[in-house]
């Protein structure tokens, strides 16, 4: 079995002037440590990744060198792979930036980071739209809505992930008190932008009659959430099943129950294509994939929708697949993850080891991939 990918940046500095009294780190470190505060980031992320401990065969942590995480890491038995170099000097938001930017270049499917809400800032300022990251409460403040309620919490969530439950992802805000304004009395809080985290999934089987989730509606909700943002000038392709032929039956569209078809600007354009006619569509030009999993199976790519050949999804960008799957097909497979086999190993080897799920009405999940 493959491994699962988890980044892990660890902000050793988070904490420390709470205990001095400093209403916060951020550049009141060196005197927090002067007087004697010990360090706690670790400590608050080791209980995270004890969760994570019955797991490790499973997990590659790719994190950096000493008390960032590569130090933790070796204690706890956990594989990993350590990114970068860090001078003598105590971490600086640089560092935390630099970690960022790496982690996502590796292609990890999550990254943990211990802190509070400065390193919830540093984390903002350097990620992409979309990267999922999970914040592990360790720092003095934590307004930020992108930190798990505790650490343990933040580490039985990973594995929730890594297991194959339902992971929805949300948007949380990132916000900061201005400590200088604090020490003075007054609070002062900003806005920085939102991070995409993971939450709780769940089937929420109780909003549907008689408990059952029904699909008809769950079609009904997805057409309404895409109609309401399709993408001006963008081809969504839509892979065959009958999970995408309802949802563009309810779009109002004509689609192949078992074709390939390319829509753009609300209008199918091409209808039941092969893969050379998909590829002279979607070669650069700006577009969307959208497959579906065999029920019970796990299969998103490879098995009956072969026209999405590996030249075409080279084209179309690994990022801009999304499958779209109930939370009942998704419970099928019982924690399996989802399975590509496009017949390229070396296209298959660069899929992230989890992807987004369209499940709902503005819902998105994050569910494992392997081959």
């Amino acid at each position: 079995m493959s491994k699962f990918h988890i980044g892990l940046i660890i902000n050793p500095l988070a904490g420390l002037g709470g205990p001095a009294g400093f209403k916060g780190s951020d550049g009141m470190a060196e005197q927090a440590l002067a007087l004697g505060v010990e360090a706690r980031a670790a400590q608050r992320t080791q209980v995270a990744l004890e969760q994570l401990l019955p797991l490790r065969e499973r997990i590659e942590f790719l994190s950096f060198p000493g008390a960032m995480g590569g130090e933790l890491l070796a204690q706890m038995g956990f594989a990993h792979r350590l990114l970068g170099e860090l001078g003598d000097g105590p971490t600086t938001a640089a560092d935390t930036q630099r970690a960022v930017q790496q982690l996502q270049a590796a292609g990890v499917a999550l990254i943990l980071f211990a802190g509070g809400d400065g390193t919830a800032r540093d984390i903002c300022a350097a990620v992409r739209e979309g990267q999922p990251v999970l914040g592990i409460p360790a720092g003095v403040k934590i307004q930020s809505g992108v930190y798990a309620i505790s650490p343990k919490a933040a580490g039985e969530l990973t594995a929730r992930l890594v297991e194959g439950g339902l992971v929805r992802l949300a948007s949380g805000e990132v916000r900061d008190i201005d400590e200088n304004a604090l020490r003075e009395g007054r609070v002062s809080a900003r806005w920085y932008g939102e991070l995409t985290v993971p939450e709780e999934g769940g089937y929420v089987q109780q909003v549907k009659q008689g408990g059952v989730e029904s699909e008809d509606l769950v079609l009904a909700d997805l057409a309404a959430w895409l109609e309401g943002s399709w993408e001006s000038g963008v081809r969504y392709v839509f892979g065959p099943g009958s999970t995408l032929h309802g949802l563009a039956q309810n779009l109002g569209l004509e689609t192949t129950l078992l074709g390939v078809d390319v829509i753009e600007d609300g209008q199918v354009i091409a209808r039941d294509v092969n893969e050379a006619q998909l590829f002279a569509l979607v070669d650069g030009h700006a577009a969307r994939l959208l497959v579906t999993a065999i029920g019970g199976q796990g299969h998103i790519l490879g098995r009956g929708n072969q026209q999405v050949s590996p030249r075409v999804l080279r084209a179309i960008g690994l990022d801009n697949l999304r499958v779209v799957a109930t939370k009942r097909k998704l419970g099928t497979l019982q924690g399996r993850p989802l399975l590509v086999d496009t017949g390229d190993t070396a296209l298959d080897a660069a899929f992230p080891d989890a992807v987004r799920v369209w499940a709902g009405y503005k819902e998105e999940l994050l569910y494992p991939l392997g081959q």
